[in-house]
């Protein structure tokens, strides 16, 4: 299992997936351009020691990742606002790719038609949306509660 970040624009929010995934045992996809300089020093604040203790990709852009993923037999599950879907109802597999989108605008039409699910996470009283780092937490921690490779 993976979680896959977006074009992501805000380097604390950045930090902080890195550092929840890090914890949670999951490596880290940065699908680029990001919304800032990306380099070890620009998260070192946010992620702070752990992301020396993270398995990060870098993907030069969307296509490059989508090959990427297609052919290492991955599944590419989108957490949207644009979703039904709620995320507590899904049975994660270890082959699955979490993917959160920019911070501004979510993802294309065309990368929502390319992937394998489209979760949300549901908002009593109309409210609009988490922080993605936030977001990030809540699915990855269930997904991982799933999984049976999970150590204590």
């Amino acid at each position: 299992m993976r979680l896959a970040l977006y074009q992501p624009e805000i380097p604390q929010n950045t930090g902080t997936m890195i550092r929840t995934a890090a914890c949670m045992g999951l490596p880290v996809d940065i699908i680029e351009p990001c919304g800032f300089p990306f380099s070890v020093k620009a998260l070192r604040r946010a992620g702070m020691d752990y992301l020396d203790k993270t398995d990060i990709k870098r993907h030069l852009s969307w296509d490059a990742f989508n090959q990427w993923r297609l052919d290492e037999g991955y599944n590419l599950v989108l957490l949207t606002t644009k979703a039904s879907h709620p995320y507590y109802e899904r049975q994660f597999q270890d082959n699955d790719i979490i993917m959160m989108g920019r911070e501004s605008s979510g993802v294309e039409d065309y990368i929502h038609a390319a992937v394998d699910d489209r979760l949300t996470i549901p908002m009593p009283g109309g409210l609009r949306s988490l922080n993605v780092a936030v977001s990030a937490g809540m699915v990855i921690g269930e997904a991982v509660r799933q999984s049976i490779h999970f150590s204590k």
